[in-house]
């Protein structure tokens, strides 16, 4: 039971959950700060957090400082970067269209892992089942009473874009790089220093106030989100790190964030209740889904089978 719960699939899955809760946080908090500030504030407490759960903390910082330009460079790409321009970009689009370039990141993240990486290439049956979840998030996405035009939308979109090449980058540079860097510490240091980053930034970009008399809501909001990120960024990192996992297969699982999304809008908002376009949306991905990893287990009974023939005729 515990190899179950252990498992690549079922931890993807916690870790998408978790991601599809911040929404709601991250307007409560958006009220009474800037964006960067906010984001700043989010990861560096992120951080912070898991501190207390590293062993051999004062060695593991040691060893960390001989790999700090790895991890400088995680920070800046995994937070600082990938956050700063979320904030931005989210501000910019509706939030259907925000929803739906967000849920085209797994397409990014195939794209650059084909370029980065030499294991994990594009197959016509990947990039069949990636546009299938695309299409999901897009059905879901414009089922949404938001969907209006505006002139800033050509501005939020190439920052959204921008976004999904980093966080894919980053992504494929922890799977690549990493190598035996506990994931709580590359974690906890990469979102102390991108957080950090992200405050020094908003301090001449947006002038945020420092005052921090907010009402108790705030406070909720940045904690939930604070511990959301330590707990799901800590589980990515360390599936990046699992031999076997690829990049592309696993960030499939992103498709469901907006699934889980909408689960928790139809039970927690009032007036947001279950309509066809949702529940169309829903199959579309759950179909894709089932592609990846039908698709994976037949690479891999493939893989065992011709292993199996090569050690037979060497026999």
């Amino acid at each position: 039971m515990k190899k179950f719960f252990l498992s690549t699939t079922v931890m993807a899955i916690f870790a998408c959950l978790l991601w599809a809760t911040p929404f709601t946080a991250i307007k409560i908090g958006l009220k009474y700060t800037t964006p960067l500030q906010f984001a700043g504030l989010r990861f560096f407490i992120s951080g912070i957090l898991i501190l207390p759960f590293i062993k051999d903390l004062k060695y593991k910082i040691l060893e960390s400082k001989k790999r700090w330009k790895f991890v400088l460079w995680v920070a800046l790409l995994q937070t600082t970067l990938l956050y700063g321009l979320f904030y931005t970009g989210i501000s910019y689009v509706p939030g259907a269209l925000g929803a739906m370039l967000i849920g085209a990141q797994p397409l990014f993240a195939a794209i650059m892992a084909h370029f980065m990486l030499n294991n994990d290439k594009m197959s016509w049956q990947k990039i069949m089942a990636i546009i299938l979840g695309m299409t999901g998030v897009c059905i879901i996405s414009l089922g949404r009473s938001d969907f209006v035009l505006s002139t800033t939308i050509p501005l939020g979109v190439g920052i959204l874009i921008l976004n999904n090449i980093v966080g894919s980058t980053g992504n494929v540079i922890v799977s690549r790089d990493a190598k035996n860097m506990p994931p709580r510490v590359l974690a906890s240091f990469s979102m102390i220093i991108g957080g950090a980053c992200l405050l020094l930034i908003s301090i001449p970009v947006e002038s945020p106030p420092w005052h921090f008399n907010f009402p108790a809501e705030y406070f909720i909001s940045l904690g939930w989100l604070a511990m959301v990120s330590a707990f799901a960024i800590t589980i990515w990192f360390g599936l990046l790190q699992r031999p076997g996992v690829k990049v592309s297969n696993l960030n499939t699982w992103k498709f469901i964030i907006p699934i889980f999304g909408a689960f928790l809008s139809w039970s927690i908002l009032p007036g947001e209740h279950p309509d066809a376009l949702s529940i169309g949306g829903m199959i579309v991905i759950a179909c894709s889904l089932l592609l990846v990893n039908y698709f994976n287990r037949r690479a891999i009974n493939n893989s065992s089978t011709s292993q199996t023939k090569t050690i037979l005729t060497k026999s």
